[in-house]
């Protein structure tokens, strides 16, 4: 039997304070006072029986029963935020909105193409694309502000109460500025990575260990000069306008490859390739709208990727 002394204000306090790890900005974003929040959080965990927050150093932290409470919390919010949304579509006619998370390597690439493809299905809804690092978006998924998140497969210890739908396959490029000195015949690449600066994914992304793994396997021990960007805006133009290498996933140059403003530098990074598709909650009902999205997804991601769709 659900407890009846947990209310709609205890979930949306510890979601938040989940999410923003502060009692402090937690009480600002739902203006309220900041006792005010931590007696509601009082309140759950007496209610529960069990502590959800700890303190860690100056800041806290979630339990496990937290953790736990935590995806249970965020799929209820979820559900009663689509259930208002429903009620509101009834009344004014507006279709309940997407909020989808997409990674950089499909947010220049598919979900254009996705997007296009929905919105001749006529369904009036509003969609919200954030694009992000894979462990921001991952957080917003778990806590139920998005309902999708297109981008590579994350790995084992980030998907526990996440399904994932395989799409396609890729690997990652160095790309430089068309006419860059390493792309002259007889440069042996990988002593010569050291001469320039190198664009890294940065190290919370699901890529950088796959680029360190490649980059170690094939004697570079070391790299002097480096940023770390997940910003694609900023990568395709510092490239352009330097001798810098930017090592990211296909799908984000795949297009200033094929109009010839950058290149692929001649490396084979077949083993670098992964998983691309979909992850969502395994608790979540998707509504028609999503699925029809979900459904464009599919079919934009396997006409630009040309690949044969996985088996199910």
């Amino acid at each position: 039997m659900i407890d009846s002394r947990i209310k709609f204000r205890h979930l949306q306090a510890f979601v938040e304070v989940a999410r923003q790890k502060s009692v402090m900005k937690a009480a600002e974003l739902l203006h309220v006072s900041q006792p005010a929040v931590t007696k509601t959080i009082r309140e759950l965990e007496q209610a529960l029986g069990v502590g959800v927050f700890e303190r860690d150093g100056r800041g806290i932290r979630i339990t496990r029963y937290g953790e736990v409470f935590l995806r249970h919390a965020g799929a209820a919010l979820t559900a009663l935020r689509q259930g208002l949304d429903s009620v509101s579509q009834e009344q004014f006619g507006d279709a309940p909105p997407i909020r989808i998370g997409a990674l950089p390597t499909v947010s220049t690439r598919i979900m254009p193409r996705a997007m296009d493809l929905f919105l001749k299905e006529n369904t009036w809804s509003r969609v919200k694309i954030v694009t992000g690092d894979n462990a921001v978006l991952l957080e917003q998924l778990r806590i139920g502000d998005l309902d999708l998140v297109v981008g590579r497969l994350a790995g084992a210890e980030r998907m526990a109460g996440f399904s994932f739908e395989h799409l396609y396959s890729e690997q990652v490029v160095f790309a430089v500025r068309a006419g860059h000195p390493l792309l002259a015949p007889g440069k042996s690449l990988f002593a010569e990575l050291g001469r320039y600066t190198l664009l890294m994914p940065t190290r919370g992304s699901i890529i950088r260990p796959v680029v360190e793994n490649f980059l170690i396997a094939n004697g570079v021990a070391s790299l002097p000069s480096q940023i770390e960007t997940v910003s694609d805006a900023f990568g395709r133009a510092f490239v352009r306008d330097s001798d810098a290498i930017w090592i990211i996933s296909n799908g984000v140059v795949a297009r200033d490859i094929a109009d010839g403003v950058l290149a692929a530098l001649p490396i084979d990074t077949s083993e670098t390739k992964g998983p691309v598709g979909l992850t969502v909650r395994t608790d979540s009902i998707p509504s028609l709208p999503l699925s029809i999205l979900t459904q464009t997804i599919r079919e934009a991601a396997l006409e630009i990727s040309g690949q044969p769709a996985p088996a199910h």
